[in-house]
């Protein structure tokens, strides 16, 4: 990695400090000297300390950028869907989709946020806000509650099913508690707190709530929030699939409530699930350490980088394994040709894709692959170059470290912090400023150092960080 350095140059009278690499220093203190300018002098002009050339400088305060579909609200941003008033006196008709990163306005300077989640059509941000004693958040469509009971604050105060800017959600928690993380799924949230307390809102039809199903149940207007409270070890992450819903626990066991059609929940049946039940399978005695699982199909990966699936496998993702279409309990699946350890695993609708310790990426499944036009269905992980990833002999030290999915789409975040995406291009949900569907990994043009991304079906939700 090249570093940078400060030089000293002068411009009508006034010092100006610029940043350049190593290579270019000489230059500039060569163009100082022709300018006539004293060595001495330039010598004892004060430094001022700007921002490296380096991306990793970035600081630590945290912005939300979405993009996408903004007709349902899930994007948060109010000036997108409401009619504006053109100067000459017409009335403009509302933009339903940004195809480019857009800054949240939701977010500020004082706000600190923990963790998004893009849901089917709606969002929900944890963050600590000063004006807000609120810890979540939520916009957009809110058809099952599964952003809580919202209502308009004017008479004669009507339950709201689609909320056009973020609103607090009312967590039973304590003041000094925060929400360290939140999943979306269809129609249901569930999020973590820091006392490590578990909370599911939304639609309750399958189980996915973590609760008994109650039959003929309304979920809109409703105002229950429910507190998991059936896992006995201490939670550290929540998934939420389309219908189901997983939990990783501290000594790496999964527990699984929701629709379990395809096998989904991995307990041993297709019977849907309320309560949540641990895994076991291939994983039992494992230590398991992510999860990934973004409808139907599960993905999990233990601590020495073994992978595990269960669930639906249509479109060949478990075929290495087994020639079922459904696979109701995990079982190990080994990839013999894939060097280095994995270290990431994700499954989207139908395509899968996981990340080696090398920081390469391996894909499969059916759907825009990354592998061009052509290339639609792989029954084994097959590598994608890693130039399509920014990797060149100026850039040598590139590797991606994530990969994420949605039904159609796929999403990748790097050491360099930068974000790729590509496959169908859902209402401009990839970001590219266009809505032709992306066959290769593209750059995302995102004006800070991406450190999460998560894929709705038709939207996107990315937090950075930004300069100082």
């Amino acid at each position: 990695m090249l570093t940078t350095n400060a030089y000293r140059v002068s411009i009508g009278g006034q010092s100006v400090t610029k940043c350049v690499h190593n290579y270019a220093i000489s230059r500039a203190l060569s163009r100082a000297i022709l300018r006539g300018q004293d060595p001495q002098e330039v010598e004892a002009m004060p430094v001022f300390q700007f921002t490296s050339g380096d991306r990793l400088a970035y600081s630590q305060r945290r912005s939300v950028y979405v993009w996408g579909y903004a007709g349902g609200g899930a994007l948060g941003r109010l000036g997108l869907v409401r009619r504006r008033q053109y100067k000459f006196g017409s009335v403009l008709p509302p933009i339903e989709c940004r195809s480019a990163p857009m800054k949240s306005d939701f977010i500020d300077y004082k706000t600190k946020v923990t963790d998004v989640s893009a849901g089917f059509g709606f969002t929900v941000i944890a963050a600590v806000c000063p004006d807000s004693p609120h810890r979540l958040f939520g916009t957009g469509i809110n058809t099952d509650c599964q952003i809580g009971l919202q209502s308009d604050p004017r008479p004669p105060d009507k339950p709201l099913a689609c909320l056009l800017k973020p609103v607090a959600i009312r967590l039973p928690i304590g003041s000094k508690d925060r929400v360290v993380r939140v999943s979306c799924g269809r129609s249901h949230t569930i999020c973590l707190t820091s006392a490590a307390e578990i909370y599911s809102l939304g639609n309750n039809a399958f189980g996915q709530c973590g609760r008994p199903v109650v039959d003929n149940e309304i979920y809109f207007p409703s105002h229950r929030i429910h507190q998991i409270k059936e896992i006995d070890d201490k939670v550290v992450d929540v998934v939420c699939g389309q219908d189901h819903s997983l939990f990783l626990t501290q000594n790496g066991s999964v527990y699984s409530c929701g629709w379990g059609a395809d096998g989904q929940t991995g307990l041993g049946h297709y019977r849907n699930q309320g309560l949540p039940v641990k895994l076991k399978g291939d994983i039992e005695g494992e230590k398991i350490v992510q999860l990934s699982s973004a409808a139907d199909s599960v993905l999990a990966l233990n601590d020495k980088g073994d992978v595990f699936c269960w669930g639906n496998s249509e479109y060949s993702q478990f075929e290495s394994i087994t020639d079922e279409k459904q696979l109701n309990i995990p079982r190990n699946v080994t990839f013999s040709h894939i060097k280095g350890k994995v270290v990431n695993v994700c499954a989207g609708g139908s395509l899968c894709a996981i990340v080696n310790d090398l920081g390469n990426v391996y894909v499969w499944g059916y759907g825009i692959l990354g592998m061009g036009p052509k290339v639609d269905h792989l029954k084994t992980p097959t590598l994608l170059p890693m130039p399509l990833f920014g990797a060149n002999e100026f850039n040598p030290d590139v590797k991606v470290v994530r990969v994420e999915g949605s039904f159609n789409h796929l999403a990748a975040i790097t050491n360099k912090g930068d974000l790729y995406m590509w496959g169908k291009n859902t209402d401009g949900c990839l970001g590219l400023g266009h809505r032709a569907d992306q066959y290769f990994p593209f750059r995302v043009c995102v004006p800070a150092f991406v450190r999460k991304v998560s894929l709705g079906i038709n939207h996107t939700i990315i937090i950075g960080s930004s300069l100082v």
